[in-house]
């Protein structure tokens, strides 16, 4: 995806990636991660490369924020996770670059709706770009668990986001 920036008075075009962050309810794992790789851009003073959202396989939390217990978790590290829940749709295979998933279920249910291999193709797990914590193979839903789950979710988010804009910023420099 390419957009338009005006610089010093001249508009350039420039490569701006979309990435959707994709989990059950749109509640816990996917606000989250949408909200730590904001986060991670900002600091990195690429925001305008980027778009990120998130987005459910269901629509139980249409219009809700995030769990309170997972604000609460990502407050404590500096984050606000205010997105407002919303369900996926088969438009989303073409507004993003990305559509990561959280577990098996989550790309099961993802790639049942996509229509061709290029869509397919977008679809990724969140896991594939952890730095530290490569033993995991799905990032756990901690709707159910008690305060260390939601630590754990949140560990393996920091850890997959910052792998996962490595991978960006190399993408975006292919591109200039």
């Amino acid at each position: 995806m390419y957009t338009f920036a005006v610089m010093n008075g001249t508009k350039k075009e420039i490569k701006r990636l979309a990435i959707l962050f994709i989990c059950l309810g749109n509640i816990c794992r996917s606000p989250a991660a949408e909200g730590i790789m904001k986060t991670l851009v900002n600091k990195a003073r690429l925001g305008n490369h980027f778009y990120i959202d998130s987005a459910g396989i269901g629509r139980w939390h249409v219009g809700q924020l995030p769990d309170s217990r997972m604000r609460a978790h990502g407050e404590r590290r500096g984050y606000s996770f205010n997105h407002h829940c919303r369900q996926f749709t088969t438009y989303d295979f073409a507004a993003f670059d990305y559509i990561i998933v959280m577990d098996e279920d989550n790309y099961e249910a993802i790639a049942d709706k996509a229509r061709n291999k290029e869509e397919l193709d977008k679809i990724h797990y969140m896991t594939e770009y952890l730095l530290n914590f490569k033993e995991y193979h799905r990032v756990p839903d901690p709707y159910y668990e008690g305060a260390e789950g939601f630590e754990l979710v949140l560990d393996l988010l920091e850890d997959s986001c910052a792998g996962l804009l490595e991978k960006c910023k190399e993408e975006l420099r292919q591109c200039q």
